[in-house]
């Protein structure tokens, strides 16, 4: 049935974008209804994040047109599509840290009254949009101070803020607890009834189902499906993401855990939040999870073991040895490694090419004499590249080009330089593809069997039963069990979670 086009709040037809040789969009066609929610799926590099720049005027289309409410539209930057009603949320958030939330509410536009910056103009309206969106935020706080969960609250009430038309939400969750997860579901649905449209970035299937009324995928630039949510699965979807069926989420968790090797003993730290007490261990050639809501303390205890923070008590032996780390680089030097969260902030240089974030962490290893070799680096990272099979280009593309998940894919490449014996793995598969995802299962597996200790934080329920051997969870900065997950559930899982709340 055809749409009435008064029913098409933005219309896309044959947008194509290349960047040199690589054609990252070919001639997509798709139309957003009015008051909807229209689901964009692929896998890392599909062109999702492209085709969104696209209409948003941070890259200027090869070919195509846009409209926009039955108007024609070709926006020179993000201040005229924010100004024309085209709101985007990024993966990545671009925020002044060290700036209020209410300044980075109003960067760009401040309001004024007699040539003065108002103020109290500026912190009424942010009050009241924080009370129409029912979130508690403290205004006069620096950015910098506040989680990764509520800085991207944020943005999306900033997004808000522009009284939009169409708002793109570029992976909004990957940072948020379950409850913020439904308290924006809710703002989304209310949004929705008021006639304004949304673009949903995601690779979590379940979410999709949940808020989306249609979905579109995306495969190697190309549009390859659109459908009612109610008209397709997860079945469908996986397959036209990645151009085959895909049985499994997860790979059989076959490693067989030794002996432990890993002790963490009555580890508690100095500033907030704080970690009180935790002890565990884990063992050589285990999988262990960290499961907890935001907040909790995994990534300091991630942190603390890795020398980043300062421990106020508590001790960390490795096959008995005491790892009295001061820095990371103690800790590298003694066989350990970590992904970070954010992988923007501190995870990859984002003006280096892939040759240097690949091999930046083992310097040493790539000299002839006193001097690095090209050679070897170029050589490693072109290893690093087939065994993650990261889509680039080649070594010398900038890291900042690729998509988040082929970002992710470069700094899996980087440790796995270095040969860790403990690898801890803080979201390791945040903002990455349903395929790629199961691609990093499998390495992490393949990890265990060699003899790896490895330790994984994940928000994700279905990932931390999916690929562990035991659960830590965490409850308000302690340990509050552990369990083995083929005899856990999710429901233990929460209840040990809210333990300490």
């Amino acid at each position: 049935m055809t749409e009435k086009k008064d029913d098409i709040i933005l219309s896309i037809r044959g947008m194509s974008k290349s960047f040199g040789r690589n054609r990252v969009l070919d001639h997509i066609n798709m139309d957003v209804k009015r008051g909807t929610v229209m689901g964009l799926m692929g896998e890392n590099g599909a062109g999702k994040s492209t085709m969104m720049k696209c209409l948003f005027g941070i890259y200027t289309k090869d070919e195509g047109e846009i409209e926009l409410d039955g108007h024609p539209i070709s926006f020179s930057g993000p201040k005229e599509a924010l100004e024309n009603g085209v709101a985007m949320v990024h993966q990545e958030l671009n925020q002044c840290l060290d700036r209020s939330v209410v300044d980075n509410l109003f960067l760009g536009r401040y309001p004024t009254n007699s040539g003065i910056i108002d103020e109290n103009r500026m912190k009424n309206e942010a009050a009241a949009l924080f009370r129409r969106l029912d979130m508690t935020v403290n205004l006069t706080q620096p950015m910098r101070h506040m989680s990764v969960s509520a800085r991207q609250m944020c943005e999306i009430a900033k997004a808000i803020s522009y009284n939009s038309k169409i708002i793109v939400l570029d992976e909004p969750t990957s940072s948020l607890t379950e409850p913020e997860v439904k308290k924006l579901f809710r703002i989304m649905r209310n949004l929705t009834s008021q006639g304004i449209s949304m673009i949903y970035i995601s690779h979590k299937m379940d979410e999709v189902f949940e808020i989306c009324d249609e979905v579109s995928v995306l495969r190697d630039g190309q549009l390859v499906l659109t459908k009612s949510t109610k008209d397709t699965n997860m079945d469908e979807l996986i397959a036209a993401m990645v151009g085959r069926s895909l049985d499994n989420r997860f790979p059989p968790v076959d490693n067989v855990p030794g002996e432990p090797v890993l002790s963490i003993q009555n580890i508690s730290t100095k500033y907030e939040p704080y970690l009180q007490d935790i002890s565990f261990e884990v063992k050589r050639g285990e999988i262990f999870g960290l499961y907890g809501l935001v907040g909790a303390g995994r990534t300091e205890l991630l942190e603390t073991i890795f020398g980043i923070r300062t421990r106020a008590a508590g001790r960390v032996y490795y096959e008995g040895k005491l790892m009295n780390f001061a820095s990371s680089k103690d800790a590298m030097d003694h066989g350990f490694a970590l992904i970070t969260e954010e992988r923007k902030a501190n995870g990859i240089f984002q003006k280096g090419n892939l040759t240097f974030n690949t091999c930046i962490a083992n310097l040493n290893h790539y000299k002839n004499g006193i001097a690095l070799s090209d050679d070897k680096m170029h050589r490693a990272t072109l290893k690093e590249i087939a065994i993650m099979h990261t889509k680039c280009m080649g070594p010398e593309d900038s890291i900042s080009s690729l998509s988040g998940g082929n970002q992710q894919k470069v700094i899996f490449g980087k440790w796995l330089e270095r040969d860790p014996a403990v690898f801890m793995m803080d979201e390791p598969t945040r903002g990455i593809d349903v395929g790629a995802k199961y691609e990093i299962y499998e390495l992490i597996i393949n990890m265990a069997k060699q003899g790896k200790t490895i330790i994984v934080v994940s928000s994700e329920m279905p990932e931390i039963l999916g690929i562990t051997n035991r659960i830590g969870v965490m409850s308000a900065g302690h340990l509050s069990g552990i369990v083995n997950t083929k005899e856990t559930n999710q429901e233990e899982l929460l209840r040990l979670s809210a333990k300490y709340m």
